[in-house]
């Protein structure tokens, strides 16, 4: 084990846990400096869709810095509550998952894991799923659980208590899910369970448990929200402010490289590992500095400069002139348009439904970046003055005013 536990700290919103005591029972360090044998690290996932992002992946990287420190990360993929859906910060019952969308899910999931987690030290990984041991119970063990907990308890979690003062239905079974999670963290023996801060009364639950069947409770770790690329808002999909760990080197680099002031000291903290304290003080060295750094864990280094190369070439028109970049006029445009239109308007496809269908296809880049959203809508030129359009490997076209 090390002894140091700054990696500990670093990008953590809060362990609830006695910081004064010594008491391995009451204090996570005392734990970790006090324990005999590797901690066992939770993380459960329910793997309701195929992507991972950035924002996702801050507690991996949390979960990797445990396995650094010679502890074993479980890997737990919630196969079984999947077809529930976790209801925390939802304002509506979850859609239920097939099987087969499920393990289609988790098997995506464990791909992209693999540059961020280790997977190939003995002892150092655990991959299991709920499904062992949550289709096993039986109505009596189902009973116990359910007699832990009442229903004011479960209407004090955010979520269940919005729905339920708007009147909105809260289901039986959703009531079940953290009671689930919980008992996840009694099958496991866990020692510690890693989660977003908004999970912090799921991770009770489990603490809970643990005591109620006997065992050494584990300690919670709460990790903060990673804002999105707009810098105000969480990191999401539906959003479109994410990077996903599956992007191609040019998408990633494009988009980290325009990570807004406000949000780069937490993209810097719980996205790597330089130390903070040697940061560069221009804020454009900066950003190309992140970018860099990110898309090198991902892809390389050698293709991180690649993708830092082509970005440029791209925005400034260096390794070929910018004058050799053709250009399309706005000023021809009638705002708000969208962007399947503006691809057929500037001359890269023939028609409007050719356009939508290489945006849908993942053919059409906007400074570098992909864009797969063929209706997205741009309100004036100035958000593409300047901008080069992209169809393909070989065909671009510059936005003028």
């Amino acid at each position: 084990m090390v002894s140091s536990l700054e990696w500990l700290d670093r990008g953590t919103t809060e362990i609830p846990d006695q910081p004064d005591s010594d008491s391995p029972s009451e204090n996570l360090r005392a734990r970790i400096e006090q324990s005999d044998r590797p901690l066992r690290i939770k993380f459960g996932i329910d793997p309701t869709a195929p992507d991972i992002h950035l924002g996702h992946s801050t507690i991996y990287r949390k979960l990797r810095q445990f396995q650094d420190a010679g502890h074993t990360a479980v890997l737990l993929i919630g196969d079984f509550t999947a077809r529930i859906g976790d209801p925390t910060g939802k304002s509506e019952v979850r859609k239920q998952l097939t099987a087969e969308d499920v393990a289609t899910n988790a098997d995506t999931y464990l791909k992209q894991l693999r540059p961020i987690l280790d997977f190939d030290t003995p002892g150092r990984l655990e991959v299991r799923y709920n499904s062992e041991w949550l289709s096993k119970l039986d109505l009596s063990k189902i009973l116990e659980l359910l007699a832990t907990m009442t229903v004011g308890q479960m209407l004090a979690k955010e979520g269940f208590a919005e729905r339920y003062k708007q009147g909105t239905a809260i289901y039986l079974h959703e009531f079940l899910y953290p009671l689930m999670q919980g008992y996840d963290s009694v099958a496991l023996e866990a020692d510690v369970e890693l989660g977003g801060t908004d999970q912090k009364f799921n991770l009770a639950v489990g603490r809970d448990l643990q005591r109620h069947f006997g065992q050494t409770p584990q300690f919670g770790l709460l990790m903060p929200i990673l804002p999105g690329l707009d810098g105000v808002q969480k990191m999401s999909k539906s959003l479109g402010n994410y990077v996903g760990l599956s992007e191609d080197a040019l998408s990633m680099y494009s988009k980290l490289e325009k990570v807004p002031d406000a949000a780069i000291a937490q993209y810097f903290e719980l996205l790597t590992d330089l130390p903070l304290g040697q940061l560069p003080d221009n804020p454009r060295d900066r950003q190309k500095l992140l970018a860099l750094e990110i898309v090198s864990q991902y892809h390389g280094k050698e293709s991180a400069l690649e993708a830092q190369k082509a970005a440029i070439n791209l925005v400034q028109g260096a390794g070929t002139q910018s004058d050799s970049v053709p250009e399309f006029s706005l000023s021809s445009v009638n705002f708000p348009s969208k962007l399947f239109y503006l691809v057929s308007a500037a001359g890269l496809c023939k028609t409007s439904s050719d356009a939508r269908r290489q945006v849908q296809g993942g053919a059409i880049k906007l400074d570098g970046v992909k864009m797969d959203q063929p209706d997205l809508l741009f309100e004036s030129p100035d958000e593409l003055t300047g901008k080069v359009l992209q169809l393909g490997k070989n065909k671009f076209v510059r936005f003028t005013a």
